[in-house]
């Protein structure tokens, strides 16, 4: 199939469109129109390029009358209704695999950072202050790592962690996917065995507010807590009680509850954010655990091999 129209709706690496129109895609590029600009023209075009900036609700794909796909630069789906979507006969198309190197190697660093204080060590020493002792870290080798999610995200993240020593288990909704780096193992013994527990899941209606105040509870040990999957997949107030408390050893969050739907920025202001922000046991970063340099390519090439495998003869 060749001259279908696509509309991309946000920024990407450039060889999008470069490889789009090598195979006689027609693309029309819509970087700042508004939500109901773009429900006005969609009726006109056979496949749509997203990032987050617009949602793609039950109304706006109802007046996609000739959408034949959806492709979405990284790997969450939140910002699409997708039963309306599979319904309506649009195939879905992600790229987990582009960003997945990324948000591994983030997760390690953050982790490193926190539990070795590198930051605060280092702010100490450039302001004059020297302490040693204060500043005595905690390693990773020997610590019993549990994932929740064992899709690319957690699987490159174990193969990481697997080099540091840890033992790292998971567990995962489908099935039988233990390999060389993680073994799965149920909820229950999850929350047995974990002293660090990090995120690899969609936000769904079953992961919103997955780690709220009863799991938190039910850990065994206490532990260090790492998001780079999606801010409401935990309940940030029960994290922040548990900080202060000490279950929770320290947090590594790129994503928080309080970002915009387009992740752009923060939309709340809270005390439970200002907790977040202003201690020492917590590390934030602003949505950038895929967001690096080589996985801005890897991403838009894993979106145009998937496109032009589906609809170029």
């Amino acid at each position: 199939m060749s001259s279908m129209r696509i509309l991309l709706l946000d920024k990407n690496h450039p060889l999008i469109t470069e490889q789009l129109l090598a195979n006689n895609f027609i693309l029309e590029e819509d970087f700042t129109s508004s939500y109901d600009e773009v429900c006005n023209k969609i009726e006109n075009y056979d496949g749509i390029i997203i990032r987050s900036r617009i949602p793609l609700d039950k109304n706006f794909l109802e007046k996609a009358k000739k959408l034949k796909f959806i492709a979405r630069v990284g790997a969450g789906m939140e910002n699409i209704d997708i039963p309306v979507a599979e319904k309506l006969g649009i195939q879905l198309i992600n790229s987990p695999e582009g960003n997945r190197d990324s948000v591994a190697e983030h997760v390690v660093g953050m982790l490193l950072i926190l539990m070795n204080r590198l930051f605060i060590a280092s702010q100490e020493v450039k302001n004059g202050i020297w302490l040693r002792e204060e500043n005595r870290g905690d390693e990773l080798l020997g610590k019993t790592v549990g994932l929740i999610g064992y899709g690319n995200m957690g699987k490159a993240t174990a193969k990481r962690l697997s080099g540091f020593g840890c033992k790292v288990i998971f567990h995962d909704i489908s099935p039988d996917l233990s390999d060389e780096y993680a073994t799965q193992v149920s909820l229950h013994e999850l929350k047995e065995q974990a002293e660090v527990l990090s995120l690899h899941i969609p936000l769904t209606e079953e992961s919103y507010y997955l780690i709220d105040g009863p799991f938190i509870s039910d850990m065994k040990n206490d532990f260090y807590f790492v998001n780079t999957a999606r801010g409401k997949n935990i309940e940030t107030k029960s994290l922040v009680e548990a900080l202060k408390a000490g279950k929770v050893k320290g947090a590594c969050l790129d994503v928080l509850e309080y970002e915009k739907s387009s992740f752009e920025n923060l939309e709340v202001e809270n005390e439970d954010l200002k907790y977040l922000l202003e201690s020492e046991k917590v590390i934030v970063t602003p949505h950038i655990a895929g967001w690096t340099h080589q996985s801005k390519e890897k991403l838009a090439q894993v979106i145009v091999d998937k496109i032009v495998a589906k609809f170029v003869d």
